[in-house]
């Protein structure tokens, strides 16, 4: 009985699994354009040039979501911050902004971004 409830925990992480995976490659060929496995495979310098693409649109959905905008969608945000966790992870690193800038906080404080406030 011990293994049946071992295997049943077993299939539903891997369904799991399989849903967030079809989730992330659903938000990058309709956001992006780009294909997830391909990312995944890229070379550490094409990569971090998506790394920061990424990053750019996934702010850009962050405004939406703040601004409330009738397109804007949490699912898909939640995909995109997978996808750029899943690319930092694997050996994406420091993207070449955080190198030139710091910190997300440093950049924030260098470009005044840390005095605005959002206006709802």
């Amino acid at each position: 009985m011990q293994n049946f409830r071992e295997e049943v925990l077993a299939f539903g992480a891997r369904k799991a699994e399989e849903v967030t995976e079809a989730r992330q490659i659903a938000a990058m060929r309709l956001v992006c354009g780009m294909d997830l496995p391909q990312v995944l495979a890229a070379s550490p310098e094409l990569r971090s040039g998506l790394i920061r693409r990424i990053e750019r649109i996934l702010e850009r959905e962050r405004l939406k979501g703040m601004r409330r905008h009738w397109s804007y969608d949490l699912n898909r945000h939640i995909a995109l911050k997978q996808v750029l966790d899943r690319l930092k992870e694997t050996g994406g690193g420091v993207s070449a902004a955080d190198k030139r800038h710091g910190t997300k906080r440093a950049r924030e404080k260098a470009y005044g971004a840390g005095r605005r406030r959002c206006r709802i």
